[in-house]
């Protein structure tokens, strides 16, 4: 896994796909490479985004404005940013988000440079940084130099990662929803061990007995059967 994901990373980063080239650069770098990997699998732990951060990076006289929002924000974010960049000649966009299935859906556009040098090498670093439910859009004005191939990889990943550097990321775990079941005089007991550990309790129904439906992982859930007294009920 951990050699996978540094391929790609020289792959991105040398502008080349050779495996002989990728292969001496692994031989001649192990220290350097070693700190790559470890970072590498850090990033892997899937994270996201609850607000949009930006960051600018210029090149050869080109700018790069680079944004990180939530994914439902995508849409509305690219109307507005055409809006506010009137001038502008690129607005490339790269996104993941996790459907109902719990499947990564992604997407990249290069929005005429050339093919394969801006959405798919922006996409590549949500990748690697393991960003979900999460969308980057980056805006370049043009500075007339021409940047080539492998500047425009370098400029447009390199952007995002500025980004990056400077964006708060939740960890995402996945949830599951469950029910616990109680008489009105537990409920106090009950709320107070939820509350004690970070527990969301999204609904309670209050009939002859209580029915309070909680949010947490799997892991969670495990930990919270040994706090909770016989009288409440897992259901």
């Amino acid at each position: 896994k951990g050699i996978s994901a540094v391929r790609n990373y020289i792959a991105h980063d040398y502008d080349s796909t050779d495996d002989n080239i990728i292969e001496d650069v692994i031989r001649h770098n192990l220290p350097e490479l070693k700190n790559i990997i470890e970072e590498l699998l850090k990033n892997n732990q899937m994270k996201f985004v609850q607000k949009e951060f930006t960051a600018t990076l210029e090149e050869k006289k080109s700018k790069f404005i680079a944004y990180l929002m939530p994914y439902e924000d995508f849409d509305k974010t690219m109307q507005r940013l055409r809006s506010e960049h009137p001038k502008a000649v690129h607005f490339v966009y790269a996104y993941r988000y996790l459907n109902e299935f719990e499947q990564i859906v992604e997407n990249s556009s290069d929005d005429g440079e050339p093919r394969g040098t801006s959405g798919k090498p922006t996409l590549a670093v949500l990748s690697g940084a393991g960003i979900i439910n999460s969308a980057a859009i980056i805006v370049r004005y043009f500075g007339g130099i021409k940047l080539g191939t492998g500047g425009l990889v370098r400029a447009y990943g390199g952007s995002l990662n500025e980004v990056i550097k400077i964006t708060e990321f939740f960890e995402y775990k996945k949830l599951e929803n469950h029910i616990l079941e109680c008489e009105y005089s537990s409920l106090g007991q009950l709320e107070y061990i939820l509350n004690q550990n970070s527990i969301k309790i999204i609904n309670k129904d209050f009939l002859n007995i209580i029915k309070i439906t909680i949010q947490i992982t799997k892991d969670e859930f495990e930990a919270l059967k040994s706090l909770l007294p016989r009288e409440i009920k897992i259901l």
